[in-house]
């Protein structure tokens, strides 16, 4: 073990240098806009003596995890308001750092107060909310501000992929305008966190999911930076579906209604420019509009709304200068703290009617409106001229710096695909994968204590692809047919009913027709194998006596192979097709392995 530990070290040392030896990238950004705002204020003299890193270096770097571990162990030793534990460990094993503010005492049950979960660095190249947390500490702390505690308490999560944070290199996240070097966007494993929250694959984000389910936070912010294309504005925010598409409609509504308002009011007093994060349709043609779509549980803050949890995604424009970016993040966390004090009540009611919802269809495809259903009237974008590049061949962007306006369609979505829920899931027991991924996430299940005869629809894959390989799967894409019939569950089978606060959750990781099920994402893979065969000398005789005794498959037979001259003359696709329409079916192949317990009458 020690010999393994020992070439890890080697090898993280080993990438450390070269990254430190490697040739910056040539400076190729498009010129930054002028800006100076009255955030400007919120950093401090170069001679405090709780100047924070980035602070220090003017903003040009930002700190390894060691510096800000230490950082954050000095404030707290320093202020009865902090406590810095740890709630994890990386895959590296790097124990994973929470900060609890809390004027009302901070053991280890904290003060009761309704909890602001803030996280920082998921994509480790994206680390705005780190520097600008620190910052924001650092003035409760010291500087007057433990005000913003009287009816909240905050948990900051300096770096969420801290294993990706410490691969730094001036080639990450090419297009972030800062610091000069940046984490990775996946974790040890390459993993993208923020795809996770669904699959459960990574430490990192059973760390984050069993701490959402500990403190059940009144509010969860996650801060990122976008891509895109270049445009005026410095901070931008959204929600899960962009509030319209949100499972969840109370926590939504509040989104919407006070929480966007109250950090657009405090950026913008401040002199940044906010606005609800545009997401492109088109990054080389920004005209063609901004995407408003629903959201599945992999995304942090899909997964708020599917829990229950108002949850925002910070996306700060990637080519604003690292300072103004993170002075934006300091002045949306305060205005968030404010805003979740103020409404703490509110809020726990809308919950509360989101968790009490037992919705009974979940929608699991979409696809873009025909028809915009709204527009931004004046945009506020940067202009951009052509240019043709030797390397790619064809006109490529650059971005001039010159500010101009232009209405931008808001392309919304229509429902293509809808699933029934059943009254609850039958999971077979060895599925022990799936089984633990559901107590993760705190959804209810048990065991049957006897078999059971139940009315149950049997789901069957046809036309399986394997998608490309993405975030540490490789997910599967299929058609699906259903039966109805009923069966004997023997005892022992795991119980998962629909009629629960996390139903919703439950059908997203469950139903086969949702993008982020287990199954999409490829946790059954023994659904892909082949039937147990046999020699041909017996499925032979076997296939031509269904073919005398069923005249629909003999029909069905007779036109596939008209049509289908590769098919007729392959004998084993033949015998495939026809092994398929036995009134016997493997108890493995194509079948879904997890049963629909059907409800007595399907409401709509």
């Amino acid at each position: 073990m020690l010999k393994f530990a020992v070439l890890a070290a080697s090898l993280a040392a080993a990438a450390t240098n070269a990254a430190a030896a490697e040739p910056s990238p040539p400076a190729v950004l498009p010129p930054a806009l002028a800006w100076s705002g009255a955030s400007g204020k919120l950093v401090v003299p170069a001679d405090d003596p709780w100047i924070t890193p980035a602070e220090a270096a003017g903003f040009r770097t930002t700190p390894r995890y060691d510096e800000v571990r230490g950082w954050l162990d000095k404030l707290a030793r320093a202020s009865p308001l902090i406590r810095v534990e740890s709630f994890g460990k990386t895959g590296e094993g790097r124990d994973l750092l929470m900060v609890r503010a809390s004027n009302s005492g901070t053991g280890k049950g904290g003060s009761g107060k309704p909890v602001v979960l803030v996280q920082a660095g998921i994509h480790a190249g994206e680390i705005d909310g780190k520097d600008a947390g620190l910052m924001l500490l650092r003035d409760i702390a010291m500087r007057g501000k433990q005000g913003l505690l009287d009816k909240v308490d905050l948990v900051f999560v300096p770096i969420l992929n801290i294993d990706g944070h410490e691969r730094a290199s001036p080639w990450n996240f090419l297009h972030v305008r800062g610091p000069e070097a940046k984490g990775t966007e996946g974790n040890a494993r390459g993993i993208n966190l923020n795809r996770d929250y669904a699959k459960l694959d990574t430490p990192e984000v059973r760390a984050m999911v069993a701490l959402l389910r500990r403190l059940d936070p009144v509010l969860y912010i996650d801060c990122h930076v976008s891509g895109g294309f270049d445009m005026q504005y410095d901070v931008t925010y959204t929600y899960a579906g962009w509030g319209k598409y949100a499972r969840h409609r109370a926590t939504a509504l509040w989104l919407e209604q006070r929480f966007g308002p109250g950090v657009k009011a405090a950026l913008t007093r401040a002199g940044h420019e906010p606005a609800i994060y545009p997401s492109p349709i088109d990054t080389r043609d920004p005209g063609k509009g901004i995407r408003y779509s629903p959201e599945g549980p992999r995304y942090s803050t899909g997964y708020g709304d599917f829990i229950g949890v108002p949850t925002v995604l910070v996306e700060n424009h990637m080519l604003k200068p690292y300072r103004q970016r993170v002075l934006g993040t300091y002045v949306l966390l305060e205005a968030a703290l404010k805003l979740a004090a103020q409404d703490a009540g509110r809020i726990a009611e809308a919950k509360a009617i989101d968790r009490a919802d037992r919705p009974v269809r979940l929608l699991t495809r979409w696809a873009p409106a025909q028809q915009p259903i709204g527009w931004v009237d004046k945009f506020k974008g940067v202009a951009f001229e052509t240019y043709a590049s030797p390397a790619t061949g064809r006109l490529e962007q650059r971005f001039t710096g010159r500010r101009i306006t232009f209405r931008m369609p808001i392309i919304g979505q229509d429902a293509v695909e809808s699933v029934r829920l059943p009254q609850a899931w039958l999971i077979p027991a060895a599925q022990t994968e799936a089984i633990e991924k559901l107590r993760l996430h705190g959804i209810a299940f048990e065991p049957l204590a006897e078999d059971r005869t139940l009315p149950i629809d049997t789901v069957y894959l046809h036309d399986v692809k394997l998608a490309p390989a993405r975030d540490g799967r490789i997910p599967v894409q299929a058609r699906f047919t259903h039966e109805a019939g009923e069966a004997t569950i023997p005892a022992g089978t795991i119980r998962v009913p629909a009629d629960q606060p996390l139903g919703l959750l439950a059908a997203a990781l469950l139903e086969p027709e949702s993008q982020d099920s287990f199954l999409a994402w490829g946790l059954f893979p023994e659904v892909l194998s082949a039937p147990a065969g046999t020699e041909d000398f017996v499925m032979a005789p076997i296939l031509d006596a269904l073919l005398a005794s069923d005249a629909k498959v003999r029909a069905d037979f007779d036109r596939k192979l008209a049509a289908d001259p590769e098919f007729a003359g392959d004998a084993d696709a033949r015998m495939t097709w026809l092994a398929a329409r036995l009134p016997h079916r493997d108890a493995f192949s194509r079948a879904y392995p997890v049963g629909r317990e059907m409800r007595e009458r399907q409401p709509e």
